[in-house]
């Protein structure tokens, strides 16, 4: 038996730790349900005035003044059309708020390879928060002089169009398709949903808890049978 003590003891260690992290992805599991039924239900209601302190999970709209000539675009998106796929990205405009902070607006893909403002934006653009996606080691360099970003940091792209007291966030529009062929951008239709693999994630860690056991109960069979 003394030869079952030091494996025994290594087994049960592992043996809790996997039950344990097994448990914790349940609770996120109930976590993540909580967010995906807000988004759900905010996916359904009419948008709400932008809080102070705006969420990701919720539709909002805001009011201000859009600034004059000022435009720039988000990526290189290739879209498929009736006529073959064309390039284009996604087309940032500022709007001033009342209290002078500028707040970038996705107002979606347009078929363009210099930014064009649109002569008539929405008077209250509405749509999700997006936050500011940090440059990483594959971000392709960004062309201010071009009004072409390939990171989406509202603080580079309003300082590229020789804007102060951005927002450290964008609202990224929500609205109807426009016609096939039109010029107009093409909206989000859906606010971001988190994926949601927790039970699967629980699964396999309660799994391995499973063969975990089996294994001990050979190897210690083969050692109490071993002379």
């Amino acid at each position: 038996m003394r030869r079952l003590i030091a494996p025994g003891l290594t087994a049960l260690a592992a043996f809790c730790l996997f039950i344990a992290l097994g448990v914790w992805q349940l609770h996120r599991l109930k976590w993540k349900e909580g967010i995906i039924a807000q988004i759900r239900a905010a996916q359904i209601a009419p948008p709400v005035p932008m809080p102070q302190t705006p969420s990701p999970f919720e539709k909002v709209f805001v009011s201000g003044a859009w600034v004059p000539g000022k435009a720039a675009l988000y990526g290189q998106i290739v879209h498929d059309t009736p006529n073959g796929p064309v390039s284009g990205g996604e087309l940032i405009m500022p709007l001033r708020r009342a209290d002078g902070q500028v707040l970038l607006v996705d107002l979606g893909w347009v078929q363009q390879s210099a930014p064009t403002p649109l002569a008539n934006p929405p008077a209250q653009p509405s749509g999700y928060i997006h936050a500011t996606i940090d440059r990483n080691f594959f971000s392709a360099p960004d062309d201010p002089a071009k009004g072409h970003y390939y990171t989406l940091d509202p603080a580079v792209m309003g300082k590229g169009m020789g804007l102060e007291n951005v927002a450290p966030y964008m609202l990224i529009a929500m609205g109807p398709k426009p016609p096939p062929g039109s010029p107009l951008p093409q909206p989000a239709q859906d606010l971001p949903t988190p994926p949601n693999n927790h039970y699967g994630y629980a699964l396999t860690w309660f799994g391995f808890a499973g063969i975990l056991v089996f294994e001990f109960i050979f190897i210690a069979r083969k050692r109490l049978l071993k002379p």
